[in-house]
Formats: C-alpha cells, sequence, structure tokens
C-alpha cells in the first residue's frame, strides 16, 4: 500500500483565490473584446497614418470642395468614431469577477480605453438592478453599468447572492415604500 504525502480534499473547488478574493467568474468573452478593440485601434492608427498620403493622392482627381469634404467625413467617421462607439458598448463587461466573503465586497475587472484591467470595488448592497432590462446592462453599481452572464459563474448562489436574490421579501404593500435596511 502506498500513502500520499499530499492532503486529501474532500470537495473540489474551481473557485481561486487572489487579494481581491474567490474567483466566482470568468467572462467568456474577455479576449474577444480585448482583440477587437486591438484591432480597431490598430485600423484606425494605420487610417490615421495613411490619410494625409491618401488626402494627397486623390485632391486633384476629385472635382470639388463638397466631394473632398464627403469624403473626409467619412473617413473621420470610421477612424474616431468606430473606436469610441466600441468602447461605449463594452465598457461595462466584465471579464472576471472577485467576491471577498469577509468583507461581503466584489471586484469586477472590466476593460478601460487603453486595454488595460480596471477594477471596480463594491459592496453588495451597492448593486442595483435595472427596473426595465437592458442590452448591455445585468446591473448597476452606483451610475455604471455592468454586463455579466448569470451562466457563467461557477456557483448559482453567487450570482443570487450578488444581485441580492437570496435577501428574504414581503409580499405586503406596505413594505414597497419603506428604504432596505443594510
Amino acid at each position: 500500500m502506498v500513502q500520499s504525502h499530499y492532503p486529501s480534499t474532500c470537495a473540489l473547488s474551481t473557485a481561486t483565490y487572489s487579494e481581491d478574493g474567490n474567483l466566482i467568474y470568468t467572462g467568456s468573452l474577455g479576449r474577444a473584446v480585448r482583440g477587437v478593440k486591438m484591432f480597431s485601434y490598430s485600423t484606425s492608427g494605420a487610417s490615421l497614418l495613411l490619410m494625409p498620403q491618401i488626402l494627397l493622392n486623390t485632391a486633384p482627381a476629385v472635382q470639388g470642395f463638397a466631394l473632398h469634404a464627403a469624403f473626409c467625413v467619412v473617413i473621420s467617421f470610421f477612424t474616431f468614431l468606430t473606436p469610441v462607439l466600441l468602447h461605449l458598448i463594452t465598457k461595462g463587461y466584465v471579464i472576471r469577477l472577485y467576491h471577498n466573503p469577509d468583507r461581503d465586497t466584489y471586484t469586477a475587472i472590466t476593460c478601460s480605453v487603453f486595454l488595460t484591467e480596471k477594477k471596480t470595488v463594491f459592496h453588495q448592497s451597492q448593486v442595483r438592478i435595472p427596473a426595465v432590462s437592458r442590452m448591455f446592462t445585468t446591473f448597476y453599481i452606483d451610475n455604471k453599468g455592468l454586463l455579466v452572464n448569470p451562466d457563467l459563474f461557477t456557483q448559482p448562489h453567487d450570482y443570487n447572492h450578488l444581485m441580492g436574490y437570496d435577501k428574504p421579501f414581503s409580499f405586503s404593500t406596505d413594505d414597497m415604500d419603506k428604504p432596505d435596511k443594510c
């Protein structure tokens, strides 16, 4: 009989621990969001580098100021507005979510404008669920909308606790106007 020198484990846990707490959520589109933003920024940079050369070469061929201005507007739209719109859509996508059970705080990791990881630390009592569901928002922290996929949480009770679904509730109409006691 061979004995192991490693302690046996009774339960298998997929959550990993860091200084932010236990990893309870990993977004499946994190790499795709970062890759699309990187591609958009690189094509905008290439467009900025090539724009003077294109304008110099097409200026004699284009007859009229209006047509030349329209051409510049179309090129500028794709150069500047596409990365801005892309960031506005994806800024709330949560790449990773950590939970610190000792303090009952969460740390949401999102992608910033400069493709770095941005941390948002919040308490469970700060989570506000929108009355009308939004396309790119699952919940709000103050006025910042965050997007998570409930199916990607390692444990369903982590999502329920985050959203406050594990709190007791009442069907009494008297309790509807009273603020939550936290």
